[in-house]
């Protein structure tokens, strides 16, 4: 399906009544601006036919803890765009379609829910990634952090970060909160106390880092 991310949860354990006896996956179409949907039986994986939209050129994509929603970060068409967005997705629908947009700024890239469901962290490019010579190029990006209640999300705290800050992760207990920056090669890490986001210290790396994951146990 030419997806450029994907995720997968368990419908067993979700506790979604409309997929009893499988797996669930969501792939994000970046070239065409479609999210598709996989059934993974076993061994046995088969596009469902579920095809949606969720905005302009989706890319980074998350699924709740509970697994009733997922959310989606659209990088739309550069930093000439303006603004892109998070779309969130209901996956208790049958067929799983977008229920709600929220403008977040210029390329929204990666994107993280955190362990316990109750905010959504991502990185916005914000004209970072631009040529210097571009009159939409800045200094720095945005790590924003959003509120999640059941499908709303509302904007909790913000933090400049650095050019090209691509991947996000959070730690289990949801209070520390890491962005991979390319252009400074290092992975940066915030504090998060629920309200706001406290500088902590910078790892740096040999190299751009894009994409992170934490492994919840």
């Amino acid at each position: 399906v030419g997806g450029e991310t994907n995720l997968c949860f368990n419908a067993v354990d979700r506790h979604l009544k409309d997929c009893p006896d499988d797996w669930m996956a969501l792939v994000t179409r970046n070239n065409d601006s479609l999210v598709s949907v996989l059934s993974i039986q076993g061994t046995r994986v088969e596009n469902a036919k579920q095809d949606f939209a969720a905005n302009l050129k989706p890319y980074g994509i998350d699924v709740s803890p509970a697994g009733d929603t997922a959310i989606v970060a659209s990088i739309g068409v550069g930093a000439t765009g303006g603004a892109d967005t998070l779309s969130v997705l209901d996956l208790t629908a049958t067929p799983p379609r977008t229920v709600n947009h929220l403008a977040v700024g210029p390329v929204a890239e990666g994107l993280a829910i955190a362990p316990d469901g109750r905010h959504v962290a991502v990185t916005v490019m914000n004209g970072s990634n631009a040529a210097k010579t571009s009159p939409f190029f800045r200094e720095f990006g945005w790590l924003r952090v959003y509120s999640v209640n059941k499908t709303a999300l509302a904007l909790v705290a913000e933090t400049q970060i650095g050019r090209w800050c691509q991947g996000v992760a959070w730690s289990a207990d949801a209070r520390t909160i890491l962005a991979q920056c390319a252009v400074e090669q290092e992975i940066r890490t915030f504090g998060f106390d629920g309200r706001r986001l406290a500088t902590g210290p910078s790892i740096k790396v040999s190299g751009g880092p894009s994409g992170i994951r934490t492994v919840q146990k």
